[in-house]
């Protein structure tokens, strides 16, 4: 399938996303988000699939809403910024966090604005050296969307997810890896290599039991300590029955090289 505004390709267990209008710094029109719409449907419905990694070509990783695609002219009918969120936006955060597999940001230059907040539903995001943060809701009068206002208190602190929220301040890639917002900082040169390094490596992993880690970290930011017990053991008993346990286990007894699938 050929898109217009982004690449997208299966290799060796990795889906590869990247959002491709460098000329406006990947900002988001109704058209990319339907572009990566069907990518993350195609996603879904794969079984080679172990792996997705989203990133970005040019200069920026994505500069959030393209505003050229809001009509804000004196005296029109102001535009449902609701209406926009809950059609595309609420439901890219939600797929990549719910997506039963890894996924890996890896991020190149700016990321403002909803650009800024999707990666912090990724599972780790690696960020180029040169890339930066920015929440630049408060400069137009608007607050973060994309699930910024639920992440940046969990990383970051209240204090500091207010800082960001409120001032709008450029956050760099170095001091965002300190404050736990991101997993990790790498060169300029390295980012792509080290990246799809890392997704190769993933998609050679027990995926199945991957997803739910994914799944019972998320579970513990909203449940008690007894409920977080319990999803252990549900989970567990999940993660007993499939075939990369079985694999995992026979590996490790024979002293060879496990073969995982994901099952």
């Amino acid at each position: 399938m050929s898109f217009e505004h982004i690449l997208f390709s299966i290799d060796a267990g990795v889906a590869l996303l990247s959002l491709n209008r460098p000329e406006q710094l990947n900002s988001f029109n109704g058209r990319m988000h339907e572009e990566v719409q069907e990518a993350l449907r195609l996603v879904r419905r794969s079984n080679d699939v172990r792996v997705l990694l989203l990133t970005a070509e040019g200069r920026g990783f994505c500069a959030g809403q393209d505003l050229a695609d809001r009509n804000v002219v004196p005296g029109a009918e102001a535009p449902d910024l609701g209406e926009s969120i809950e059609r595309y936006y609420n439901p890219l955060v939600h797929t990549l966090r719910d997506l039963p597999i890894p996924v890996i940001c890896a991020v190149n230059g700016v990321a403002a604005g909803a650009g800024a907040n999707i990666p912090l539903a990724c599972d780790l995001v690696l960020a180029a050296r040169s890339a930066s943060f920015i929440q630049a809701f408060c400069k137009i009068g608007l607050i973060p969307d994309s699930g910024g206002t639920y992440a940046l208190p969990r990383l970051v602190g209240m204090a500091r997810a207010k800082a960001l929220a409120m001032l709008g301040e450029r956050l760099s890639a170095e001091q965002a890896e300190q404050w736990g917002l991101i997993y990790r900082c790498v060169e300029d040169a390295e980012l792509r290599d080290e990246a799809i390094k890392l997704a190769r490596h993933l998609a050679t992993q027990p995926t199945y039991g991957l997803g739910l880690i994914k799944r019972s970290l998320h579970a513990s930011l909203d449940n008690s300590f007894e409920q977080q017990l319990t999803l252990e053991r549900d989970l567990q008993r999940l993660a007993g029955r499939s075939e990369d346990y079985r694999e995992g286990v026979s590996a490790f007894m024979a002293k060879r090289t496990a073969q995982f699938k994901g099952r």
